[in-house]
């Protein structure tokens, strides 16, 4: 064989496995494999929000994200029509925003340096799971291995090849960059720039969308390009309300970029589909198993960096395991992720989603939204956030609360 461990992807989900595995059986290492269809540092549309569960496992890996270039949103807006509740986290920030071709090409350098194999610029064309090995077919030739993780993310070949008929739930997604602040000689300028210069350092959620039968928001986050600061903005849709009449996916963003003084007609549109969680996604088939995006992002906003690096734990033990046993049905996979910290708030976070977005009146997002914060903390604080501190191999921090200051009004 090869390798006995074959890592399709090299994004956060197949980075995080190998290095998990690294931990927690270093003698794996040599054993690993990691091909990525691209060659680092690779463009990847994401707005690039680290949560502090996120940082929490790199600390524990030994990693400091500070290496990377990033900007720090010392506050989350949770908003519906520009008012809502505003979040803080005291002593630290509230998000870390990075570029994902910065983030990832830091990560598997840092893979590269714990001796993981990455060969890049190989594309997976077939995997073909066997009751002795797996083979996976290539443009650079045939690669066979004892274990093959699917970490290729929401339209990957790996599922496609071993569950071809599993029904997934995705997300629709479009996303822009501008500068930070608009020009003053802009048409659509309805804030002065001086205006625009008190959202700097904070990361929007907007849901205005929804009762239009969007299910999601429209996000504006700080962010940095070689250098130069920049806002990411976007609309992210569940799809949960699909079999209802809706707008174009860009009108609510061109709408909230208008109120904030830009163009989307200036801007470069890309757009993207986001594999969400739901309890009936399949996760494995012997000897291939499935993390990141490739099993489900968080239903509700979208995230993936945070969940993939989640994932990674969940599936570095795992394989631990079944290698130990030499045993690789991974048959106890999907109970593992269940009950894992990340399983608990992927399945709470698919579980509110359910209930939040279907609930589409204007009151009940203004209610939610606005009216409800020390319910809101208490199911934030209790079921969405903080999971990693749940997770075997993550150090405990310090509890840090939330602080939910009163509403903001920005329109």
């Amino acid at each position: 064989m090869d390798k006995d461990i074959l890592i399709i992807g090299g994004g956060p989900g197949g980075l995080s496995t190998a290095l998990h595995l690294a931990k927690f059986a270093p003698h794996l290492t040599p054993r690993i494999l990691i091909l990525e269809k691209e060659r680092y540092p690779r463009p990847k549309l994401c707005a690039g929000g680290l949560t502090l569960d996120a940082e929490r496992i790199l600390e524990a890996l030994g990693l400091d994200v500070n290496e990377v270039p990033n900007v720090v949103a010392g506050e989350i807006r949770f908003d519906f029509g520009g008012k809502g509740l505003r979040v803080r986290a005291p002593k630290r920030h509230a998000l870390r925003v990075v570029r994902r071709d910065e983030f990832d090409h830091w990560l598997a350098g840092k893979a590269g340096n714990r001796g993981i194999e990455i060969r890049e610029g190989v594309t997976v064309k077939r995997i073909l799971p066997g009751e002795d090995s797996v083979t996976v077919e290539t443009d650079k030739g045939r690669f066979t291995a004892a274990v093959v993780v699917g970490a290729d993310g929401s339209n990957g070949i790996t599922r496609r090849c071993i569950l071809p008929n599993d029904p997934v739930s995705t997300a629709r997604v479009i996303e822009v960059l501008t500068p930070s602040r608009p020009s003053p000689h802009s048409t659509a300028l309805e804030e002065t720039p001086e205006g625009q210069s008190g959202r700097e350092g904070i990361a929007f959620f907007d849901f205005f969308p929804v009762p239009n039968n969007i299910a999601g928001y429209v996000w504006d986050f700080p962010t940095r390009i070689k250098g130069t600061p920049m806002r990411c903005w976007g609309v992210y849709d569940t799809n949960l309300l699909a079999d209802q009449k809706r707008p174009a996916l860009k009108e609510p963003l061109a709408e909230e970029m208008q109120r904030r003084g830009f163009d989307l007609n200036d801007c470069e549109i890309k757009g993207y589909p986001i594999r969400w969680y739901a309890p009936g996604n399949k996760v494995s088939v012997p000897r291939v198993l499935l993390v990141g995006d490739a099993v489900g992002a968080d239903a509700i906003f979208g995230e993936g960096i945070s969940m993939a690096l989640g994932y990674g734990i969940v599936a570095a033990r795992e394989i631990a395991e079944s290698c130990q046993r030499n045993e690789f049905s991974f048959r106890g996979y999907r109970r593992r992720l269940g009950r894992s910290g990340l399983g608990q708030a992927l399945f709470a976070r698919w579980f509110i989603s359910q209930v939040i977005y279907p609930l589409k009146w204007g009151w009940f997002q203004i209610l939610l939204w606005r009216f409800l914060k020390p319910v809101v903390l208490l199911v934030a604080w209790s079921l969405v956030l903080n999971w990693s501190k749940k997770t075997p191999g993550i150090e405990p921090e310090e509890e840090r609360k939330w602080l939910f200051t009163p509403p903001s009004n920005s329109r």
